[in-house]
């Protein structure tokens, strides 16, 4: 068998895995990159919706949008290379850029254009490409790694970076195929979950609501509660579903729920029909329409609601669509139904609905300074393969730059 050398094996070339591999190669590095699919950065043209909103310019506080279990673990890698330097890395690479409400895109529009950039600048540097390259085992050796791939080729390198991705959206190649290795290679795992998705539940009243709801979206305050404490609050455009809640705003929380549901804490949603007004202005302004101007209760709604939503939590609310008076009682129902809907969490969707994965490689195991593994020397990290997760908004790219540039950088000559 003919051993192919490289100094460095970046195994996986998605986002992480290219800036690793242009990182290392900066350095002086021969690098060769192992991508199990037919083509780079499968995942990146999905981003955003196409779009690829690649970094953020609210940073602060990271633990905001940066989680893990190891708190503090991404901060040294963020400061290495910030979202200023993510900027200034496309311009040099000729990439015109856009800024919206802080969120940054290419100026064309197109996730394409990121992607063409970082293979331009990984094929100027004379990167080593290999596509429909699966790895299925590494073995550390007196010198370095020897990887072996599913075809029975076999590769060698002083130091190897490990860039698969998570578990979360297969068919851009993010199979899990690295937590095999990276344990394989003694590390240890925190149960990679689904993140960025959305939650399956029910309502708390008769638990077809929802159901009845589906496909309707609206501008809303949802509060996660786990246990009997609310930890998350957010505001933006709710998604309902047949099987529960989708959107921006669930997505935002999901890990923090699918992390507490596995654990078997009770978990649910308030969600906040009318964020705008506070419960006593909503009482006033209910009361005002039904005296003054004489309608029903259901019209009344249907001046701030989309019909299908009034419709339910009159239902919930016990109140009857034709009246045009209420009692103290049921006013008392209709405004906890419109100001703290109640959604019992049953379950999530899975790895295929998933952005990315909370869980993964134990960042304990894992040098922040370096993202070097403290098992075995000459093996690093980078990206969704650690337990780094960030939130929407370009955070879990900015980590995939950040994080790869760390880990490159970090290989000597």
């Amino acid at each position: 068998m003919i051993r192919e050398k490289r100094k460095v094996i970046v195994v996986g070339g998605g986002a992480s895995g290219m800036m690793a591999a242009i990182s290392a190669a900066r350095q002086g590095n021969k690098v060769i990159v192992l991508e199990q699919k037919e083509s780079l950065g499968k995942k990146i043209l999905v981003t955003g919706n196409g779009r690829c909103n690649f970094t953020n310019r609210i940073q602060q506080p990271l633990e905001a949008w940066y989680r893990t279990e190891r708190e503090g673990f991404p901060k040294f890698a963020l400061e290495q290379f910030t979202w200023e330097d993510t900027l200034m890395f496309f311009s040099e690479l000729g990439m015109q850029i856009k800024e919206k409400n802080g969120y940054f895109y290419p100026f064309s529009g197109q996730a394409a254009t990121v992607l063409l950039i970082l293979k331009k600048e990984v094929e100027r540097l004379r990167v080593r490409v290999e596509t429909e390259a699966r790895a299925e085992s590494i073995q550390q050796e007196k010198q370095g790694f020897s990887c072996f791939l599913k075809d029975g080729r076999e590769f060698f390198g002083n130091q190897v970076i490990l860039c698969t991705g998570s578990m979360a959206a297969p068919k851009t190649g993010s199979d899990g195929s690295g937590y095999t290795l990276a344990a394989s290679l003694g590390h240890r795992l925190i149960p990679p979950l689904p993140a960025l998705c959305p939650i399956v539940g029910k309502d708390g009243y008769f638990g077809q609501a929802l159901k009845k709801m589906a496909g309707v979206r609206a501008e809303t305050v949802l509060r996660l509660w786990i246990g009997e404490k609310e930890v998350f609050s957010e505001r933006g455009e709710l998604q309902i579903t047949e099987y529960g809640l989708s959107g921006i705003p669930v997505f935002q929380f999901s890990r923090y729920a699918v992390r507490a549901f596995e654990k078997g804490e009770k978990v649910w949603v308030e969600i906040d029909f009318l964020p705008d007004l506070e419960k006593e202005d909503c009482r006033k302004l209910i009361l005002r329409q039904l005296g003054h101007y004489q309608k029903t209760i259901e019209e009344v709604l249907t001046g701030f609601l989309n019909r299908k939503v009034v419709l339910e939590i009159l239902a919930c609310a016990k109140v009857e669509r034709g009246k045009r008076t209420v009692s103290d009682e049921s006013l008392e129902r209709l405004l906890s139904c419109l100001k703290t809907f109640l959604v019992v969490m049953t379950g999530y969707r899975g790895m295929e609905q998933a952005q990315v994965c909370s869980g993964g490689v134990d960042t304990q195991e894992v040098k922040a300074q370096t993202l070097e593994s403290k098992k075995r020397k000459g093996l690093y990290f980078a990206g969704e393969i650690l337990d780094v997760d960030g939130a929407c908004g370009g955070y879990n790219l900015q980590w995939a730059w950040s994080s790869g540039f760390l880990a490159g950088k970090g290989i000597s000559v």
